[in-house]
């Protein structure tokens, strides 16, 4: 077991050095859910950048947001980036229901409406398997994410906080607030009901992703900055845009299958628990960034959370709502950087997952 432990952090050192960026998959056969249903050849895709140190310590998790995959990850990921890969040793990892990890619109056998429903916790717990099974991994120095990728910096921070040194979530919360659920509630009604109206898989699919397009139009960015970028008589044309987009780029099943992940993320897992009582493991090492203006996911839980854990925060205002980290000048990029630049090499441990809380 020693030597392959050894084969794979050579090999991760190579790839990481000359050919990171390649979409890479890790097989892990079954894949047991919190809901006690099974994905059957569970997959989950990732890409490595920059290249491992002799101590390892250097390891960042790089979780995908909503929709999102790891090829969508790696413009934040580079030299002088968001996450510095000249620095540290990147493993950009896709989220269930993204269509590249394990999905409805790829399973071979668990296809559409037969795909269990997972939870974010399941998306952390195959990543933790990718960590530790497949790439030989125990601990790393920080995992970072974004909207739903920052959702699931949580999930590790309150089930594996001995994994990691640092934790960044990044317009993520640790449960959703009303608001946010109605969002997303309103968009999986949209799909459900497209999906039933129309026969025709291609004008479903159509339907769906038009409707989800207007709703997610409404929410990612601020009405000031909508209305700044846009007029009125281009509104019909940039949804068109937008439907068209998004009909070629996402199916419907694995959007509504990470919406119903979303609405059920809670840290607590409805035990009612203080976040108090749920941060106090991880005091002192976690950033989270929030924009005051997102109407996509609501920063009150998150500012509630960062209180609880003593975590630094950085709360930014303007315009730019939930989308603050692309177009706010580079100050949350900045703040990553300087945060993950904190404290290098103090690891901890060896892993073990924590007793639950609400035991």
């Amino acid at each position: 077991m020693k030597m392959l432990a050894s084969v794979v952090v050579l090999t991760l050192t190579i790839f990481g050095s000359l050919s990171g960026q390649a979409l890479r998959f890790a097989d892990l056969g079954d894949c047991q859910l919190e809901n006690e249903t099974i994905i059957k050849n569970c997959r989950v895709a990732y890409r490595t950048f920059g290249a491992l140190n002799d101590d390892r310590s250097n390891v960042v998790l790089f979780p995908s947001w909503f929709s999102g995959t790891t090829e969508d990850l790696a413009r934040f990921i580079g030299p002088r980036s968001m996450v510095d890969s000249s620095e540290h040793f990147v493993i950009a990892v896709g989220a269930f229901g993204n269509g590249v990890s394990s999905s409805p619109s790829n399973s071979p056998t668990q296809g559409s409406g037969a795909f269990p429903e997972f939870t974010i916790g399941d998306m952390v717990t195959a990543q933790h398997r990718l960590l530790t099974e497949v790439l030989g991994i125990r601990h790393v120095q920080a995992v970072v994410g974004i909207s739903m990728g920052g959702m699931q910096a949580f999930e590790w921070l309150t089930s594996y906080p001995r994994f990691m040194d640092q934790a960044v979530s990044i317009v993520g919360s640790p449960k959703l607030g009303a608001y946010d659920v109605l969002l997303w509630q309103a968009e999986l009604n949209a799909i459900e009901r497209a999906l039933a109206a129309y026969s025709d898989a291609r004008k479903a699919r159509a339907a769906a992703m038009s409707a989800v397009a207007e709703l997610h139009e409404l929410a990612i960015r601020t009405p000031e900055a909508f209305n700044a970028a846009n007029q009125a008589e281009q509104v019909e044309a940039l949804i068109a845009k937008k439907s068209a987009d998004l009909i070629l780029r996402a199916d419907p099943d694995d959007w509504a299958s990470q919406l119903r992940a979303m609405m059920t993320h809670d840290i607590s897992h409805g035990s009612g628990i203080s976040m108090e009582r749920i941060a106090l493991p991880v005091k002192g090492r976690t950033l989270v960034v929030v924009a005051e203006q997102d109407h996509m996911v609501t920063p009150g839980s998150a500012l509630e959370f960062a209180q609880a854990a003593q975590a630094e925060t950085l709360v930014v205002d303007g315009d730019c709502g939930h989308l603050v980290f692309e177009c706010d000048d580079g100050k949350v990029a900045a703040k990553v950087r300087e945060f993950l630049a904190q404290n290098r090499g103090s690891l901890q441990p060896a892993d073990q997952r924590v007793v639950d809380p609400r035991e």
